[in-house]
């Protein structure tokens, strides 16, 4: 069922903006998933703290539910609503925590795509540590290059965008020296940090471990205006899936 809503979901996507036939053929030839692992497979290193403070749950248990409802999430994930006191570091052994922002505002579905895991390895950062606007860059340069027919990669995202750290969470700030690919992105999060869930470590089938608190080297990285590739990508105005 997660694999088919995903498929739907890029599918909106698309049909929104790159509405011809070609671009669905591109989604359905190029996108890749990738399965779920069992908890027994995989163990999360969390060898420091996510951050030094983070603010306690502050979120409906009604609008959680809803959440997963439309998710369709199935109960082997074992998504599990926190307590009232606990905050996003407080995931349990075996588990993951994941913000509510990831889904509604960045679009993350499960199960993760081959290119999402290939972010994850190179930055080396834990998905409990990233921003909320990575998951929005992450996910619109995927669906915009699916669009285009152009293989989404680390090394084609590094030219659009320099790593950014900040309280212990990761984000990523764009190059100004490329073309905007992402038009009106989300202004603001508001209370993100207090709007998360768990869910078994297995639904990210990689090992990952938390990044420590580091000044991030910038980048020098040539744009590369003379490639077919850069040439043919756009700017796509942000949209959140229903």
């Amino acid at each position: 069922m997660c694999f088919e809503l995903s498929i739907l979901v890029n599918h909106y996507y698309l049909e929104t903006f790159f509405p011809s036939s070609s671009s669905l053929s591109a989604l359905r030839k190029n996108l890749q998933f990738l399965p779920l692992m069992s908890t027994g497979d995989h163990r999360e290193d969390s060898t420091e703290e996510m951050c030094a403070k983070l603010p306690p749950l502050k979120w409906s248990r009604a609008t959680f539910d809803g959440l997963i409802r439309n998710l369709r999430f199935p109960e082997n994930l074992g998504v599990e609503y926190p307590e009232e006191s606990q905050t996003a570091a407080d995931a349990p052994a075996w588990y993951v925590t994941l913000f509510w922002d990831f889904f509604c505002a960045g679009n993350f579905r499960l199960p993760v795509t081959k290119f999402f895991l290939e972010i994850l390895e190179y930055y080396k950062f834990h998905i409990s540590q990233m921003h909320p606007i990575v998951m929005v860059r992450v996910r619109h340069f995927e669906f915009v290059c699916q669009a285009m027919n152009i293989e989404p990669t680390v090394s084609r995202f590094r030219v659009f965008h320099q790593m950014h750290c900040s309280r212990g969470f990761y984000s990523f700030v764009e190059r100004a020296s490329t073309k905007k690919i992402l038009l009106n992105p989300p202004k603001s999060f508001h209370d993100w940090k207090q709007k998360f869930f768990f869910i078994k470590v297995g639904v990210i089938p990689m090992r990952m471990s938390f990044r420590g608190k580091e000044d991030v080297p910038t980048e020098t990285i040539q744009t590369p205006v003379n490639e077919n590739w850069y040439q043919d990508l756009k700017g796509v105005p942000s949209i959140a899936f229903p």
